[in-house]
């Protein structure tokens, strides 16, 4: 899975150089960036970053400041400062922050932070069998669904999975189009992902599900990144972020569209 990575930064020119040496490496995903401290809490709560490149002084809630309140969420990115003031590393590691980078920032020392980020993020993931008990077989998927069920606007509407031909995340909810409706869910994407999974669906995008079924085009947009068409409707464009295009590559050119 790639790593979300979200860049708060209020001087323009530092925030292009940090992106373009984060867009060198393929595991990264680049989210929407933050120019204060209370624009990124507004933006950690809509995208989820795993990882968040962090500077200190910032107009409105300093640095220092947003990593406080991020350390008190249940899902806690971790943190990267990118600063040019070397006298609070004392501060900034007392929030358990991953590293401390000096701008401007140097290739070979952003290479060594990410490298401690993939250790975090693997360390963090459940082991696949436990030495202290005896390992379980994990559990396969469940049966295919023929009908999916979900609660829209406090209603109850039955979907057949096969007409679905997106989903995106929308804030706190989701959105699923069909081929003649709209409907809203209060389940996670994920959620949606694991009922369809005996049907031919793909993560597109951290906030995009889509069905591989209806696709039409795949366009070169920005950096390795591509624009999905949809067959159907108004030729909706579907985001393809740089992580998951080479795997999408891989389905389309197995599968019968």
């Amino acid at each position: 899975m790639p790593i979300r990575v979200m860049i708060a930064e209020d001087e323009r020119l530092a925030r292009e150089e940090l992106a373009y040496l984060l867009a060198q490496e393929e595991d990264i995903e680049l989210l929407p960036e933050a120019t204060n401290g209370r624009e990124l809490l507004k933006l950690v709560e809509e995208h989820e970053p795993d990882v968040v490149f962090l500077d200190i002084k910032m107009p409105e809630m300093e640095g220092i400041q947003a990593a406080r309140m991020l350390t008190s969420r249940k899902q806690q990115p971790l943190i990267v400062f990118s600063t040019a003031y070397e006298n609070y590393a004392l501060d900034a590691f007392s929030l358990n922050a991953v590293d401390y980078l000096l701008k401007p920032t140097e290739p070979h020392r952003l290479k060594e932070t990410l490298q401690r980020i993939r250790k975090r993020l693997n360390e963090a993931l459940p082991a696949a069998d436990g030495k202290d008990s005896p390992p379980t077989a994990a559990p396969g998927p469940g049966p295919k669904v023929t009908k999916l069920l979900i609660e829209d606007n406090n209603r109850f509407v039955v979907i057949d999975p096969q007409t679905i031909l997106y989903a995106v995340r929308d804030e706190r909810v989701i959105q699923i189009h069909t081929l003649t409706d709209t409907y809203t869910s209060k389940m996670t994407l994920q959620q949606l992902e694991e009922k369809l999974h005996a049907y031919n669906f793909f993560r597109t995008h951290r906030s995009y599900l889509v069905n591989l079924h209806y696709v039409s085009e795949l366009v070169p947009w920005f950096n390795g990144a591509y624009n999905l068409l949809l067959k159907e409707g108004k030729r909706v464009q579907i985001p393809v972020s740089r992580s998951y295009a080479r795997e999408l590559l891989k389905r389309l050119e197995g599968e019968q569209l």
